[in-house]
């Protein structure tokens, strides 16, 4: 082991996946998670008999997940089993149009033409494109920590002959005409907290990076991939504290000081997978260096929050997809008051998982596990009362989907929902914001907050705040871009361990 001792706050996908690495380069690495299980957004909800994946469920690019496994000599796949999902997607509308987004060329393809043949030629140009941002996006810069400003002026020529200044929808738009398909095109940035009107072009690598990899969803559930990386970083020799939140940190010389209901340990380095703000304006309350940084969060752009009801059924759909994009009658409209409103839109677009389509075993016999989600504004836009509206809300999106599962509602067993108040109160979520900083052009990459703290030594973040981003794949590689700065800056050794 390495002298350097580290402390990893919060252990959703990035703080799991800094431990595994730093306590593999031979660090002494403890995480502290507040709740009484680990992963975060990734929670895992179990009620009769039904498992409730909480948060990520769309798995993809499990190159960027087998790598963390790697570096600590072991396999991904000794620990956990990657079930692909196919179609990646259902995309639903109102008037009865359905699309399976899937994988393989040749289907795809089929699926455009029966919407809108002649965007087929402009499809395939739009995934040129999108190749290409993901040659730039992802393989280059997508773990790469942006700590200089020059870091961003060597790149944005690149970024410039990519149209990086305009927006998802914009450039799907680009290359196809059919209002159907620049939709399905062009959803994903909401999978990241991002409105496809405002987030980057950028944003347009995921379709390439589901083409290339493909969608999975781990056997036993999302929190059996939470599990497997805990047993790793434990196999490794590292310590896991639950139900331990972090009460405060003090800075004294180059020294962190951490304290919890269990006392107040020393750590040379910490490394952040709460929420950006708590972080500063919370955990490090009475470090002066950590004022101001607070207030530049503030005054950020935050990506909008989530509606959340866990559902369970005593029968089974039919012809169900683990993943199902629920369309409303308004697109634009909707989001501009999503993301740009004082109030909750009386319509919605939903996201529905049912993962038992994939692992019947997340549900007793004859059953159906569900989540659906609705995006509405965080708590810095719209002043809900969510503890008297959301059961009403919950309610209304339950009667919606009887479109869909006819009977749902005398056919539930169990139920609970999540709001944006408790993203707030749970996850100490800045403004109940579900997936922190907003993933806009201009909070991207050095305009992002930094992967580590300029000023206070030691201070390090991971996660869906800091670059590249929300996501699983965006979480774990700022887990990798963040522990290659502490290596060097700590001189760690891979093989230490």
């Amino acid at each position: 082991m390495s002298d350097v001792r580290a402390a990893v706050i919060g252990s959703g996908f990035g703080g799991l996946a800094a431990a595994a690495r730093l306590q593999a380069l031979g660090a002494e690495v403890t995480l502290f998670e507040a709740r009484d299980k680990p992963g975060g957004r990734a929670y895992v909800y179990e009620d009769q008999g039904f498992t409730f994946d909480a948060g990520p469920t769309v798995i993809t690019a499990p190159e960027c997940l087998e790598e963390i496994f790697k570096v600590a000599g072991r396999k991904l796949s000794d620990y956990v089993e990657l079930l692909p999902v196919t179609p990646f997607y259902r995309l639903i509308w109102p008037d009865g149009t359905r699309f399976d987004y899937v994988g393989e060329a040749d289907a795809l393809e089929e699926q455009i033409c029966r919407i809108s043949p002649d965007d087929l030629d402009g499809y395939r140009r739009f995934h040129a494109y999108a190749k290409k941002v993901f040659a730039k996006g992802y393989t280059e810069l997508g773990a790469k920590p942006f700590l200089r400003f020059w870091d961003m002026v060597k790149v944005a020529p690149h970024l410039a002959a990519l149209r990086a200044d305009r927006s998802v929808y914009a450039t799907v738009s680009h290359f196809i005409k059919s209002e159907h398909l620049r939709q399905a095109f062009s959803f994903h940035p909401l999978l990241v907290g991002g409105n496809p009107y405002q987030t980057s072009a950028i944003y347009t690598l995921i379709h390439h990076l589901e083409r290339e990899w493909g969608v999975f969803f781990p056997k036993g559930g999302t929190g059996a991939l939470v599990r497997g990386l805990v047993k790793l970083f434990t196999d490794c020799g590292g310590d896991v504290q639950l139900s331990s939140p972090v009460r405060g940190i003090t800075v004294e010389g180059r020294k962190h000081f951490v304290t919890t209901d269990n006392g107040t340990e020393k750590f040379d380095v910490v490394v952040s997978n709460a929420d950006l703000h708590h972080t500063y304006a919370n955990l490090y309350r009475d470090e002066p260096r950590a004022k101001a940084p607070a207030r530049r969060l503030e005054r950020m752009t935050w990506s909008m929050s989530l509606m959340v009801i866990y559902f369970g059924t005593r029968i089974r759909y039919p012809d169900l997809a683990h993943h199902t994009i629920l369309f409303g009658q308004r697109y634009k409209g909707l989001l501009d008051e999503i993301f740009h409103g004082h109030h909750v839109p009386d319509d919605f677009s939903l996201y529905l998982h049912a993962p038992t389509v994939t692992d019947p075993s997340l549900a007793p016999p004859g059953g159906e596990a569900f989540y659906v989600l609705s995006p509405v504004p965080h708590l810095g836009q719209a002043n809900v009362d969510w503890e008297t509206f959301g059961p009403v809300y919950a309610d209304r999106i339950l009667e919606a989907l009887e479109v869909q599962l006819p009977g749902l509602r005398e056919n539930i067993v169990t139920r609970r929902i999540f709001t944006p108040e408790n993203f707030r109160t749970e996850l100490n979520a800045y403004q109940g914001s579900a997936f922190s900083v907003a993933p806009l052009l201009t909070q991207s990459a050095y305009f992002r907050p930094h992967n580590r703290d300029a000023k206070i030594q030691g201070l390090y973040f991971v996660g869906a705040g800091t670059h590249p981003g929300a996501g699983v794949p965006g979480v774990v590689n700022s887990a990798k871009a963040t522990v290659g700065l502490i290596e060097r800056d700590y001189q760690l050794q891979r093989g230490a361990a």
